[in-house]
């Protein structure tokens, strides 16, 4: 057999089929229409110049092509990503390209030092908490476009105070458009939801109208920046304008260059150390975020879709992503599941499809900025907030409270937490699960069995925290039964045990033996009971199963054999 390409591309281009070519095409485009007014919205979230949105857009595509492994993932700016940023780039975009370096360098240290495992921690609740908090925060962030408001803080406590405050200042075309806007998207991603799928049988006329209706539902974006974009030209030809219009961008493609480590100002430079300093958490909150959305996308379209893909290689295409992203003043960058779907059901066969999407980003910065000029920012606004309100997960709450309860605990101090900073969020909310996580290893269930003697079963490996628990355990009930009783204790659900689990065993068995009971072991795996053996524990005794321990034990006690365990009762 020959060796498997290192380079994903060299997987499926030596076979690339023609037939897949068209379906590619389709798939770029459609995926570019949805790129470039989010890329414009998505600035806007970030609280940079609009250009920047398309800036970021582009190379992630490229790379993708290269070194994905998921046929449908597509790279580029994201609402969520977007919320970051404004957030730890001070919506300064020397800042912004700054983090994307430092987090793509990040995420490809992350690979050869295996901390990928890192992901592990942040659980489910946690990345529902903050998503859920983070669909509320950008959406009320955004209102104040749809009202056409100005002057309105960030933070989302003075966001809505002010908000609420300055309602009589709506300015009446904005609002009116950026409704309608709103309207139009979600009637559209509702007919799109619903629209059957037309059979090869169907007449011509049938098959061209399902293919109208897919492509407008599927471009919704484009079309109503488009058409509010000609409503806004149309009132600025009649020499009046009621919207607030995104304004000028830069025309032509990005410099590819550094990024800038140092940032001037008018009353100094502020170092390159400085400005690290004041990312702080953000630089290991992007890129564990960004990794973290793409990993997820990236396992749930495949599975969705019958094909595998490698982590390591997704975490290296984000990596490089971000690096080479920065030399052309994109901000992080990480997987769209908005944009992906999209993909997916375009029908797209390979990554090429990632080439027409960032061509047709690159077209769009080299030759159409000049119409951007028209797009009113309650548009924006309208295409942001469609694009996250599917985020909230109003059933998470119910569904823990079924599956377990507990888990609520890290969902909602997420949640709440995320309202007053996204860092102190997720933070939080890593350092609650790891509590419970901590805590149900400190404490692992422990089901004891009485009879003649007494059968202790530990329901999980045991680790330094358990050990005082396990000795509290035995000792309270064989101490307590009246005569007191010696012990089998059944390791057949322990894995592992640590130098201190061991040191606290020791001191088990000689204080069941200062008061005349012997504790005898069974169900040993092989590791555990090569660590027991090297330690040379005074008194220890194995049996290969707890009958053979119980019958050993009954006849120290003078009898011809244990009496059977008459009830059982679990320790946690």
């Amino acid at each position: 057999r020959c060796p498997r390409p290192a380079l994903p591309i060299l997987r499926w281009l030596p076979r690339y089929s023609r037939a897949w070519l068209p379906l590619d095409l389709l798939a770029g485009l459609a995926v570019g229409l949805t790129t470039v007014p989010q890329a414009l919205a998505y600035a806007e979230l970030a609280g940079l110049p609009l250009q920047y949105g398309l800036y970021s857009s582009f190379m992630g595509c490229f790379i993708y092509c290269f070194l994905g492994t998921a046929k449908d993932v597509t790279l580029g700016p994201t609402a969520i990503m977007s919320l970051l940023v404004s957030s730890y780039a001070f919506h300064e975009p020397v800042y912004a390209v700054l983090l994307a370096f430092l987090s793509g360098c990040i995420q490809l240290a992350m690979g050869p030092l295996r901390l990928g495992f890192l992901l592990d921690f942040i659980s489910c609740p946690v990345i529902k908490g903050f998503t859920s908090a983070a669909s509320i925060t950008i959406s009320f962030s955004q209102l104040k476009n749809i009202l056409g408001l100005q002057g309105i803080p960030r933070q989302f406590f003075l966001q809505v105070y002010e908000t609420l405050r300055r309602i009589g200042e709506t300015r009446a075309g904005d609002a009116v458009l950026g409704l309608s806007c709103l309207a139009a998207l979600t009637g559209l991603r509702a007919m799109k939801s619903r629209l059957p799928q037309a059979a090869p049988a169907e007449p011509l006329a049938v098959r061209i109208s399902y293919l109208i209706v897919w492509i407008s539902a599927t471009a919704r974006n484009a079309l109503v920046v488009l058409f509010a974009g000609l409503v806004a030209y149309s009132f600025q030809v009649m020499g009046s304008q009621p919207f607030r219009l995104t304004g000028s961008i830069p025309q032509g493609l990005p410099a590819f260059r550094l990024p800038r480590f140092s940032l001037a100002e008018p009353n100094g430079t502020i170092p390159f150390q400085s400005m690290v300093e004041d990312m702080g958490v953000g630089l290991a909150v992007v890129p564990l975020m960004g990794l973290l959305e793409t990993i997820a996308i990236a396992k749930a379209f495949a599975s969705q879709n019958g094909y595998r893909i490698d982590p390591n290689q997704e975490l290296l295409a984000l990596g490089v992503a971000n690096v080479l992203g920065s030399f052309v003043s994109s901000y992080p960058i990480t997987g769209s599941f908005g944009r992906t779907a999209v993909n997916a059901q375009s029908g797209v066969c390979t990554p090429a499809g990632g080439l027409v999407t960032g061509a047709l980003v690159l077209l769009s910065l080299a030759y159409l900025t000049s119409l951007f000029y028209y797009i009113p920012k309650a548009a924006l606004a309208a295409v942001i907030i469609s694009a996250v309100v599917p985020m909230f997960d109003a059933g998470i709450f119910g569904t823990l409270w079924r599956v377990k309860r507990l888990d609520l605990v890290p969902l909602c101090v997420t949640f709440l937490l995320c309202f007053w900073e996204v860092q102190y969020g997720i933070v939080a909310g890593v350092l609650v699960s790891g509590i419970l996580l901590l805590y149900s290893i400190a404490r692992p269930p422990i089901k004891v069995s009485e009879g003649a003697v007494l059968l202790v079963q530990p329901g999980s490996s045991l680790h330094f925290p358990a050990v005082e628990h396990l000795r509290d355990s035995v000792c309270s009930r064989a101490l307590a039964a009246s005569p007191p009783r010696s012990v089998i204790l059944d390791c057949c659900h322990v894995s592992s045990i640590d130098y201190t689990v061991v040191v606290g065993l020791a001191e088990l068995l000689q204080e069941l033996r200062g008061h005349g009971l012997s504790l005898a072991f069974c169900g040993l795996k092989d590791p555990v009971l090569q660590v027991l053996q090297s330690t040379d524990l005074e008194g220890f005794r194995h049996f290969p199963s707890w009958e053979e321990a119980e019958r050993c034990v009954g006849a120290e006690l003078g009898g011809n054999g244990a009496e059977p365990f008459a009830s059982t009762a679990e320790s946690t």
